[in-house]
């Protein structure tokens, strides 16, 4: 059954001379691999995301869980909050372990993902406009593709965006991204969830939307 090895392993991803914490997730014959770019004030230890690639080992898919600020930028964020919103930054790092992931040997063939979160789905989509080769699908849960700015024109890779049905600002703000993009785009509406998807049900939601597009988008043809 897939996902019932998983390798586990904390990893050092180096990126512009920057050491970046991550934890790869690599189950028995990985159909995929998803690259988790955290957002607003949130990290690779964030309960949500862990569950979420928790499921995708189940599914078959490996994952790896990155921090884009070093610790003492993450320290430094909490108080400034200024970071977090340096989408140019953020995505030159997540552009950077996507290379990094490409030159292994146990994920660098497997078809990639980006799952970012908050300001880390700008992010994603920013990375897989500048990568529209490496970069399958972005999904998006709950989070700001408004932020990607010029670069929603450029990417080509599907992508589905994930939001709250009580979360009404971001909901406003994905729509309005998604009118800007030429990309296939699928927004879904998980009733009743606010930002976080904490309501009963929510985040399992998020966990069946996100992979059933993986399974639709990854695997490699047979």
């Amino acid at each position: 059954m897939a996902g019932d090895v998983v390798v586990e392993s904390a990893e050092r991803v180096v990126v512009g001379g920057l050491e970046l914490a991550g934890d790869l997730g690599l189950p028995a014959d990985a159909r995929g691999v998803v690259v988790f770019a955290h957002g607003s004030g949130s990290s690779r230890h964030s309960p949500r995301n862990r569950q979420v690639a928790a499921a995708f080992h189940r599914a078959g898919y490996a994952s790896l869980l990155l921090d884009l600020l070093t610790a003492e930028e993450a320290e430094t964020d909490q108080q400034t909050r200024r970071l977090r919103f340096d989408i140019a930054m953020l995505a030159g790092r997540l552009t950077g372990a996507v290379g990094w992931l490409a030159s292994r040997s146990d994920t660098g063939q497997l078809p990639l993902a980006i799952f970012g979160a908050s300001t880390g789905a700008a992010a994603a989509l920013v990375t897989a406009a500048d990568r529209p080769k490496r970069v399958r699908l972005v999904i998006s849960r709950g989070g700001r593709p408004d932020l990607a700015g010029p670069a929603l024109t450029r990417v080509v890779a599907p992508t589905l965006l994930i939001v709250g049905g009580a979360d009404q600002e971001v909901l406003g703000l994905n729509r309005a991204a998604a009118a800007r993009m030429g990309a296939e785009v699928e927004l879904q509406i998980v009733a009743g969830a606010t930002h976080l998807f904490p309501e009963p049900g929510a985040l399992e939601a998020v966990i069946d939307l996100a992979t059933a597009a993986l399974d639709r988008y990854l695997p490699l043809p047979r």
